[in-house]
């Protein structure tokens, strides 16, 4: 049993690892093709702060999620940064706007949306059992009656 629960926890530590390296990567990305991303961004929105700042904290998010004392408040920060970005996906998938590296295909950009309920469900993952997080229990203790309010 015990092998098993190592089995587990080693696994969602993997998968820690590749969401905070991708999201990092694709926080960079931000910086080095802004107008890529500018063209999604929906019209009430300043295109390239919003790309600047998601990029930001895409970054600070991915790394905060490899730092034990931070990551549950890295996670619940991504959470809502993919929420945050979300409608951008959908002006995307709406207009059709082709994007450079990414095929331009319609039911591709239809089919990425839901893929973004399985970022927020991923981050998610990192918020909870936070006792099982080293270091990171502290830190839950504190937030806990904040977002219970």
């Amino acid at each position: 049993m015990r092998s098993e629960s190592h089995s587990r926890h080693r696994r969602k530590e993997i998968l820690r690892g590749i969401l905070a390296v991708s999201i990092i990567i694709v926080g960079l990305t931000h910086f080095i093709r802004p107008e890529q991303y500018a063209r999604i961004v929906p019209p009430p929105f300043p295109p390239l702060a919003s790309v600047y700042l998601s990029g930001f904290f895409e970054i600070l998010g991915g790394i905060g999620l490899l730092i034990p004392f931070v990551s549950v408040a890295a996670a619940w920060g991504l959470v809502s940064l993919f929420i945050a970005v979300f409608p951008a996906n959908i002006y995307m998938t709406l207009h059709n706007i082709e994007i450079d590296g990414i095929p331009h295909s319609q039911s591709l950009y239809v089919a990425r949306l839901p893929f973004q309920a399985v970022l927020i469900a991923w981050a998610y993952w990192y918020t909870r059992q936070p006792e099982t997080q080293p270091e990171a229990r502290e830190v839950a203790a504190h937030a806990e009656p904040l977002m219970n309010r």
